[in-house]
């Protein structure tokens, strides 16, 4: 046994400082959240008229009671379609998980036609994409609760047509690798959107409501002239009896739901995937609430990692790898609810020690196979002529091709800074970690605005004095300003994420279950057998 002893002062005013702007972070991400959830409630009455459920209450009813729901990109589109941080919604109209549906592990889309009756957007499809990528990654059924007016063609976009129908190539892309796609068919669902369910595995067709169509009513007339009537058009009902489309016809969302659930319960689906083990873990000795008051929320403000860590694995047990070399990396080795992993942290910028250490790690943990955890706080690379004469970029590319390399899975979380090339070497967003989830205090960029303000402001103090003029100050600071507005209004949580440079934005307490989960998510794909073949399930 290795149990950490935590030095944290619960007393300091550091303590106190850090839980406050923690907590202040925390309660805008939950304002934002809500934003979205109040933006779709307010069409509840219209739902309730056409004896329709909303879209949560749908999600809700689909999962199963009591097992947990793990919400991917939430902050999506925020300060995207609208860049105004006090106004904008986010989510991208778009509601995306992994849940339990029957006992079994899925993905899950639902339409927030609740917000602008679902209409399409850009960071809509990309979510749906993104979520369908991680679900075939991962041989997790995708369940998509449909009801959507399609793209918004006052706002149309020839990129949003060209790549929206990425969305049918990966239901294609799924059905192939033997992972079932279904589809509840609760409104709408047109144009491109009709290969939805025409794509789908299994459909569920709401009657009233739900209809598919190559081209709405409006659209035929414009098209053909002919006035067509819509439930004849593309209603459930006719696919039910004539075009065989609707698989199961429900009288309401409710029946729908349930049939789907009944669907997903009768596949056999766990069939294919040993039971997990079960493994015995202690919980941390240490309270997770304390992370709040351990870790700052300004990246330049000092903390051992090794606390983080140690209110994060079982027991708060962990072997510390080279623990004397390269002080500011900590890697360790430990176990997360039974699950051995690797865990690398930063306690400050990286030299060619620090470099050489993490490449070593990263193959021992290839090595031994166990999943990869990187809890970045890492304003980057050493630099100055002490570090580049010491092999700063050959280590710290040793550090990177082990990153992007090494076969297990990654894991990562921005909890403070990410800055520079050592985002890469700790698996930022362009090292495809297996998921990568950020604090709500994160940042992360190519470097703070003060130090992209500095370079620039020493480069027109070196130009002037060559070309023998004196500085005009008040232009440089002028320009500082400017540069430190620009970087930094970019480098926070929530644009990053709401550009979906991440998973989502989760509360730094929920750490150690988010890992779980995906740990748990990682073991089934592991372990899971499933039966691809060439096209996936055509429709006869």
């Amino acid at each position: 046994m290795a149990v950490f002893e935590s030095k944290l002062d619960k007393k300091s005013d550091a303590y106190t400082k850090n839980r406050a702007d923690q907590l202040e972070k925390l309660a805008l991400l939950r304002g934002l959240e809500q934003r979205a959830v109040d933006a779709s409630e307010r069409r509840r009455p219209r739902f309730e008229e056409r004896g329709q459920l909303t879209p949560r209450d749908r999600l809700a009813r689909l999962l199963d009671p009591g097992m947990p729901f793990l919400t991917l990109y939430n902050m999506a589109s925020y300060c995207v379609d609208d860049p105004n941080r006090d106004t904008s919604v986010p989510g991208g109209s778009v509601l995306a998980g992994i849940g339990y549906v029957s006992g079994v592990r899925v993905m899950i889309v639902v339409d927030d036609s609740g917000i602008n009756a679902g209409a399409a957007t850009e960071m809509g499809f990309r979510k749906s994409l993104e979520v369908m990528r991680i679900a075939l990654k991962n041989k997790l059924p995708f369940i998509h609760l449909v009801e959507s007016a399609g793209a918004n063609l006052m706002t149309y976009k020839v990129e949003l047509w060209a790549h929206g129908g990425s969305v049918f190539y990966m239901l294609a892309k799924l059905s192939a690798a033997g992972v079932p796609t279904l589809t509840v068919l609760h409104g709408p669902s047109t144009a491109g959107g009709a290969y939805m369910p025409g794509m789908s595995d299994y459909n569920v067709g709401v009657k009233h409501n739900g209809m598919a169509a190559l081209g709405g009513a409006a659209l035929v007339q414009a098209a053909t002239g002919e006035i067509a009537d819509e439930r004849k058009l593309g209603g459930t009902e006719m696919h039910a009896a004539v075009t065989g489309l609707m698989e199961y016809l429900a009288e309401d969302d409710a029946e729908g739901i349930l049939q789907i659930r009944e669907v997903v319960g009768r596949m056999g689906w766990n069939e294919h995937c040993p039971t997990p083990p079960e493994r015995a873990f202690d919980e941390p000795i240490y309270d997770a609430d304390e992370i709040l008051g351990l870790v700052p929320t300004d990246y330049r403000v000092p903390y051992d990692s090794r606390e983080l860590i140690a209110r994060l694995v079982d027991g708060s047990d962990f072997t510390e790898f080279k623990a004397r070399f390269g002080p500011n990396l900590i890697c360790t080795q430990a176990s997360l609810f039974g699950h051995p992993v690797g865990l690398v942290a930063n306690n400050g910028p990286m030299g060619p020690d620090e470099a050489a250490k993490g490449a070593h790690f990263f193959q021992i943990i290839d090595q031994a196979n166990v999943p990869l955890i990187f809890l970045n706080n890492i304003t980057g690379y050493m630099v100055g002529t002490e570090y580049e004469q010491a092999g700063m970029i050959k280590h710290g590319a040793k550090m990177i091709q082990a990153a992007a390399n090494i076969r297990v899975p990654k894991l990562t979380f921005y909890v403070g800074a990410s800055y520079g090339a050592g985002n890469y070497g700790m698996a930022g967003l362009g090292y495809e970690p297996d998921f990568l989830f950020s604090w709500p205090a994160a940042l992360t960029g190519v470097m703070g605005g003060e130090s992209a303000a500095g370079t620039m402001e020493t480069v027109a103090l070196a130009s002037a004095k060559r070309r023998g003029v004196e500085p005009d100050m008040e232009a440089l600071a002028k320009q500082r300003a400017a540069i430190v507005e620009i970087f930094n209004s970019q480098e926070d949580a929530f644009y990053t994420s709401g550009r979906m440079l991440d998973n989502g934005i989760i509360d730094p307490r929920d750490t150690r279950n988010v890992l779980g989960f995906l740990l748990g998510t990682i073991w089934e794909r592991k372990n899971r057998t499933v039966q691809p073949n060439a096209f996936g399930v055509g429709r006869m």
